[in-house]
């Protein structure tokens, strides 16, 4: 019987670095014929289907590029569909808290970039800014410069509306930094 050789692997912590095993690795090779890189990437061979390809990086993207999820379907069955996957496998609806992300650096909620592109400001306008834009749009949509307007008067209640908004973020931004 041939003597154990000794192993500098003693449990945690790993003595060795990792990819170092001396037993032999699996690998599954790319599922596209004639290609000889390891298949990394599950990719579905049909809709709802459990079955996996296995494809390398480059031929992953090349999949997912010709992927159509809803070929096949009438324009109802797919929208049904679509709205079934918004909610996550266990039922639930995905937290409403993500979708507030937009463009600028995070500081400002989406309310407060809709409320800045009624102006057409910037993500990153001070406020300063907003108030100069706030007064402008004012005065070009009032009542009582538009006339009988009615396009003006809608955007003037844009336009407050969207300030109400604005003024109130920013009140609460005074709040918490008098608070630290």
């Amino acid at each position: 019987m041939p003597r154990a050789t000794r192993t500098n692997d003693w449990g945690f912590p790993r003595w060795r670095p990792y990819g170092a095993e001396r037993d032999a690795v699996k690998v599954r090779l790319c599922d596209r014929h004639g290609c000889d890189q390891p298949g990394t990437c599950p990719a579905p061979k049909s809709p709802n289907s459990p079955e996996r390809w296995w494809f390398c990086a480059q031929h992953a993207g090349e999949y997912n590029r010709g992927w159509d999820y809803f070929a096949g379907l009438s324009a109802e069955e797919a929208a049904r569909r679509e709205a079934a996957d918004a909610r996550t496998q266990d039922g639930y609806a995905n937290a409403r808290h993500y979708a507030w992300a937009g463009s600028g650096d995070g500081t400002r909620t989406q309310d407060e970039l809709r409320a800045l592109a009624v102006f057409g400001l910037e993500p990153d306008a001070t406020f300063e800014a907003t108030r100069a834009a706030w007064r402008t749009h004012a005065k070009e949509n009032h009542p009582d410069v538009a006339g009988a307007d009615p396009a003006a008067a809608e955007r003037f209640r844009q336009g407050q509306a969207a300030w109400d908004v604005l003024r109130a973020a920013e009140e609460g931004r005074e709040a918490v930094g008098k608070r630290q």
